[in-house]
């Protein structure tokens, strides 16, 4: 029996074209906010093939341009338990067993030409300063797909660069789970590098692997700290997917054309950066033949590690290992530099010292260009990256920056 005709005899919404399957978003291919392996696929496909998945604006795309922020709050809190996320899938992977891994390729994103940022009210309690900023705003972006760019405000352009905010599989346990926490599985990673051109390794959990997409974003800063990036949809979310036999995984893995990432997360910041330490130690000395000492003089010396997102429940961090010998790690500058504005804070809580260096990025651009705090706010998580320093006992260094590229010349 032909793939296609196989796909229709079974129930799967989409196309099998020799190699590509289609899935588009529909009412029969998504859900809002939850993941269940008891879920029926979607779709089936071998290892190698590419798959091309359509996904939903938030709340099943009833976050559209227009929306009042008070409706997208209704929507939150008419929906507890769950978030906001309309993931497409699941798909599933022949082949793919418990112990293996999903090599998945991101080869083509195309968004729609528009997206938004908001900030829920402070009652919730959701993002990193529910309390400085409780008051409610909702922004609506235009994207410039063919400069690449989109406006904030006024001589401020954002350089649009998507990715998937959730990408992952099903977990072992059985049940309906939310989308808003990451994990092993991958889910809401938040990782602003899985653009065009990255891959991602994902330990498999049950049979098929079950993948899952949503939550695309258009721009997101390291933390994505007001809760929100540019929350898109993607007209195109083009992925190659392969089966790794044996792979034995105990978190995601990341490739880009320049860089090694590793990833650590949990609910308490301080060990996410231990499982970050373990993870990229083991990658070191699994991968490149190092031996322990070395692995982590490697990662002190040329590890550029950063903030994931801090809003999700779990935080995550991730590590960039350049491949390049001797390739220099980015920057931790502590004060401003001719391209970046710059905050540095350092505790002994990771945590606490993100929140110092953020928030005075947050005010010093307020300040500076008398733009509204909120907007600064809703600015910093669109843009600003925060970068794990020097790790020394009882004192965590916090690097926040934000491009100076970003406000416009002869623009505003």
């Amino acid at each position: 029996m032909r793939p296609e005709m196989k796909a229709l005899r079974d129930g799967y919404v989409g196309q099998y074209q020799g190699g590509v399957y289609l899935l588009p978003a529909t009412d029969e291919t998504v859900q809002w906010g939850w993941f269940d392996q008891a879920e029926p696929p979607r779709a089936r496909i071998r290892s190698g093939d590419t798959l091309v998945m359509e996904t939903m604006m938030a709340s099943l795309d009833q976050v559209l341009p227009g929306v009042p922020v008070d409706e997208i709050t209704r929507l939150r809190k008419a929906h507890p338990g769950r978030g906001p996320h309309t993931i497409t899938g699941p798909v599933y992977v022949e082949g793919a067993m418990p112990g293996d891994a999903l090599r998945i390729r991101i080869n083509r994103i195309v968004p729609r030409s528009y997206g938004a940022n908001w900030n829920l009210p402070g009652d919730l309690k959701l993002g990193q300063f529910p309390d400085a900023f409780p008051e409610p705003q909702v922004k609506y972006f235009y994207f410039d797909l063919a400069r690449g760019v989109t406006e904030f405000l006024p001589g401020i352009e954002i350089p649009v660069r998507p990715f998937p905010g959730v990408l992952g599989v099903a977990r072992a346990e059985s049940g309906r789970f939310s989308t808003v926490p990451p994990g092993p599985f991958g889910g809401n990673i938040d990782i602003r590098e899985l653009v065009a051109g990255t891959s991602i390794l994902i330990p498999v959990f049950v049979d098929g692997a079950l993948l899952w997409s949503g939550d695309s974003h258009a721009a997101q800063g390291n933390g994505e700290i007001n809760l929100t990036a540019i929350e898109t949809a993607f007209s195109e979310l083009n992925m190659t997917v392969e089966v790794v036999k044996g792979a034995k995984l105990a978190w995601p893995r990341l490739e880009t054309p320049t860089h090694w990432i590793t990833v650590g997360y949990d609910r308490d910041l301080n060990k996410a950066l231990e499982i970050l330490e373990e993870e990229t130690v083991k990658f070191l000395v699994e991968t490149q033949g190092m031996d322990q000492a070395g692995a982590r003089k490697h990662m002190a010396t040329y590890g550029d590690c950063r903030v994931a997102e801090v809003v999700n429940q779990v935080k995550g961090l991730y590590c960039m290992l350049p491949k390049r010998a001797g390739a220099k790690p980015g920057i931790r500058p502590t004060a401003e530099t001719r391209n970046n504005y710059v905050a540095h804070a350092v505790d002994g809580d990771l945590m606490q010292a993100l929140n110092e260096a953020a928030m005075r990025m947050i005010r010093d651009v307020a300040d500076r260009t008398g733009m509204a705090p909120i907007d600064a706010y809703s600015l910093a998580s669109l843009a600003m990256d925060a970068r794990v320093g020097r790790l020394e006992p009882g004192a965590r260094h916090v690097h926040c920056l934000l491009p100076k590229s970003l406000w416009v010349k002869g623009k505003g």
